[in-house]
């Protein structure tokens, strides 16, 4: 649809139909207006699957979704590095859509992983923003080029589950540039995204919806982003301040705030023509949807399912083999399958993203279908903590008398999950119990973790190998099988660092916080980038990952001995399989700056490849790298910026593993000035030494006080304040218990149901009004405040 067809239509539309464009004609549909042929257009969520409604059925809580492939989630393909699989991903999921009506799908998540504790880390792709914005290109791209949209999410700062709905984000401006908005950089310039979502929470103290130095400013001015920004679903607060920042469309249908835009644009508060130009890009975006869909499309169900079971088995981690216990033979008579989880699959995270999946085939299901002989035990049971004395005997005692254990283990739904976040990092009790008992009487054990985040492993000296899953979709029991009877070979690397305890991650000082801030004070120290400049232990670190072969690299070349903001870097370097197998290895490609003026990580990641190789095989791997890779963000300049001097190329096999190295020297063109905060913020200069980050160097950094972090008191609460703040006064808390016991009512069948708990308790009230009269939310305030003002 052509620029000047779509401002036609929106030439002839009434303020009336303009407002009603403003946000959605339901829950998943856009408003549609038939005089001038714009239709209504559908979308739902997609990131690891398509989770369409069922119309035809309602449950008491979330509707029942539609059959569709449920692929490994964004932290299991991450572990993959295979841009290749990522848009294939892509590309099946939109065959799906089409099938299903849906024109645009709500995903992917490239939020960071600031701390492993977020409920929702399975969603995302990795604590590094070049991998988290690499997979999330080639995962947009493929979903386009099959003509079905994406909606890039949650933009941005959005990091946790805890009181993720009206939070505040603090973080310094480099921060947000080169680790939180970096990814979506990548996504907006790689890919195109058709759309993105704003998140729900505030960043500095502004909402995300209507932030306009992001939305606006960074979005479309600095990164040419030309589609459509839509809030995430309940986001927004002030509409006609929204439309002036920045955002499109507000989801799901409001009519209330509908009716507030066009007043707005009677009484001249709101410009008529800023309404326009977001009417034009919900018009645009709908008449696009329509021109692509594909009425009666049908897709290949069975590719799909051995699509997700090859990116299952590809985006496995092997973290241990002592004495390449792996893999093993299909003759398990002297063997024992040990783990609820090995017949039960967990192979998806609970929330919003949860798909009806075609099959699920468990560990136990493959062996079935191969016609293999097994001896399995439960060894815990899938609720609560999964302790159960009985169950975990059986399991014991049959160790004693098997050769080997293939133990199954890891996080159930009740462990992680949107909506909450984790409070440690431990694996259910009866799950860890079982490994140390049976650790007692067996040393062959094999550890098949499943989960979508990282876990203490106090057992890990006591069993032979441990293999994660990380959470493999619907064919996760398949690629089970594949990998532990070596028809497949382990080639995927964690995107995320294994810390030792939850003490060692320097965020967990200042995780999850609240109740109206979380400070990011550790900078850009996130995930290994803080590990390696600390120089502290870790279980297994970013990138790491092992092979039932072996690789070696050599030959390191650059391309230049010197460079400059106009010469871009080409480093060439060889690998050879020099192990008995074929295998797949991830080169990755960091960066050191030498000596800087500002603080600089240890390393960075700035490249990486993922080469397959024949047994004695050798290629050469070629990645190119332009000034940004070595340059960091300038606030002094508002822009990127490289302070002249030496800079390291580091090749590993993880960030600690560093195979090959090289250096050049950057000179750089540009006379500007590199802020220096040895003496106001020197705490960031020793990030080996420092336990925390003193106010005055967090401030320096931020350029303001820092807020108090206090609870709402009466006089205080607004539409904003959640059921959780007002509890503080006899009447709120009235209102909470009575919330409490109907989400516990409404959600007593639903696998989701401490999310749904969770997430009543922390929505805002004026989210509350969505589903309520608004008129009761005003007395309810009134009441909560004890009949005082609320203070400006």
């Amino acid at each position: 649809m052509s620029e000047n067809n779509v401002k036609d239509i929106v030439s002839k539309l009434t303020l009336e139909e303009k407002a009603s464009l403003a946000s959605g004609k339901s829950f998943w549909y856009t408003q549609e207006i038939d005089r001038l042929g714009v239709p209504s257009v559908m979308m739902t969520d997609g990131p690891h699957g398509v989770r369409k409604v069922d119309e035809t059925k309602v449950n008491n809580v979330m509707q029942i979704s539609c059959k569709a492939t449920c692929f490994p989630p964004a932290v299991t393909v991450a572990s993959s590095w295979n841009l290749d699989l990522a848009y294939q991903m892509g590309q099946a999921i939109a065959e799906e859509a089409k099938s299903l009506g849906v024109t645009t799908v709500l995903g992917p998540g490239v939020n960071i992983k600031r701390s492993p504790l977020c409920g929702r880390n399975f969603e995302y792709y990795s604590e590094d923003p070049l991998v988290a914005g690499e997979m999330g290109a080639a995962f947009v791209n493929g979903v386009q080029s099959k003509g079905v949209g994406t909606s890039l999410k949650h933009f941005f700062a959005n990091n946790q589950e805890h009181l993720r709905l009206n939070i505040s984000s603090e973080a310094d401006e480099r921060t947000i540039r080169e680790i939180y908005l970096a990814p979506f950089e990548i996504v907006v310039k790689k890919a195109k995204p058709t759309t993105i979502m704003c998140a729900y929470n505030r960043v500095n103290g502004v909402y995300m919806h209507y932030n306009k130095k992001y939305l606006t400013d960074a979005l479309r001015t600095q990164w040419g982003f030309e589609g459509m920004v839509m809030s995430d679903w309940g986001a927004v607060d002030e509409r006609v301040k929204a439309i002036e920042a920045g955002l499109d469309l507000q989801m799901p249908a409001s009519r209330l705030d509908n009716k507030l835009v066009e007043e707005a644009v009677k009484s001249g508060a709101l410009d008529e023509e800023k309404l326009d130009i977001t009417t034009e890009r919900v018009v645009k975006f709908a008449l696009d949807c329509q021109s692509k869909a594909e009425p009666g499309f049908k897709y290949d169900s069975e590719a799909h399912h051995n699509l997700g079971r090859k990116i299952a088995a590809d985006s496995a981690v092997l973290l241990k083999n002592q004495d390449n216990i792996l893999p093993v033979s299909k003759d398990l008579s002297d063997c024992i399958i040990v783990g609820a989880l090995a017949k039960n699959s967990r192979f998806q995270g609970g929330g919003s993203s949860q798909i009806n999946p075609t099959e699920v085939i468990s560990f136990t299901d493959a062996l079935d279908q191969r016609g293999i002989a097994y001896n399995y035990y439960p060894g815990y049971s899938l609720k609560k903590d999964g302790f159960n004395k009985k169950l975990l005997l059986a399991a014991r005692d049959a160790a004693k008398t098997a050769k080997t254990v293939i133990l199954f283990a890891g996080l159930t739904n009740a462990y992680e999950s949107e909506g909450f976040d984790r409070s440690n990092l431990n694996l259910p009790h009866g799950h860890l119990n079982l490994i140390n008992e049976i650790a007692m009487v067996n040393k062959n054990i094999i550890v098949v973790l499943v989960g979508g985040s990282p876990v203490k492993m106090p057992f890990i000296s006591s069993v032979k190998a441990v293999l994660n899953l990380y959470l493999g979709g619907q064919a996760g029991g398949q690629a089970a099988a594949d990998l532990l009877f070596g028809e497949v070979n382990p080639s995927g690397k964690l995107a995320e660092t294994y810390p030792i305890t939850l003490d060692d991650v320097f965020s967990s000082k200042y995780f999850p916080m609240g109740p109206k801030t979380v400070e990011y004070r550790e900078n850009v120290f996130v995930g290994y980038r803080y590990f390696d400049s600390a120089k502290k232990a870790v279980l297994f670190p970013f990138g790491y990952g092992l092979s039932y072969t072996q690789f070696e690299y050599s030959n390191i070349k650059l391309s230049h001995k010197q460079i400059d903001e106009d010469a871009a870097l080409t480093v060439s370097f060889d690998i050879k399989n020099v192990g008995n197998v074929a295998g797949g290895e991830v080169a990755q490609i960091y960066v050191k700056d030498v000596e800087s003026t500002i603080f600089r990580p240890e390393k960075e990641l700035k490249g990486f490849r993922k080469v397959y190789l024949e047994p004695g095989e050798t290629k050469t791997v070629t990645v190119g790298l332009t000034d940004r890779a070595f340059a960091y963000y300038n606030v002094n300049i508002s822009d990127w910026a490289v302070e002249s001097g030496q800079f390291e190329i580091l090749v590993g096999k993880s960030s600690r593993d560093i195979a090959l190295s090289a250096s050049v020297d950057f000179v750089s063109k540009r006379d500007v000035k590199h802020p220096d905060y040895r003496k106001s913020a020197p705490s960031y200069y020793k990030i080996a030494s420092v336990l925390s980050i003193p106010d005055g160097d967090f401030e320096k950094l931020t350029g303001r006080k820092i807020d108090p972090n206090l609870p709402q008191q009466k006089g205080e609460f607004d539409r904003n304040s959640t059921l959780t703040d007002i509890k503080s006064t006899f009447v709120g808390r009235l209102v909470y218990t009575a919330t409490g016991i109907f989400a516990k009512i409404i959600s007593i069948r639903s696998e989701n149901k401490d999310m749904i708990i969770k997430s009543i308790h922390e929505m805002p009230l004026r989210s509350v009004g969505m589903v309520m009269n608004p008129g009761v939310i005003k007395v309810l305030l009134k009441a909560v405040n004890g009949n005082k003002e609320k203070k400006s």
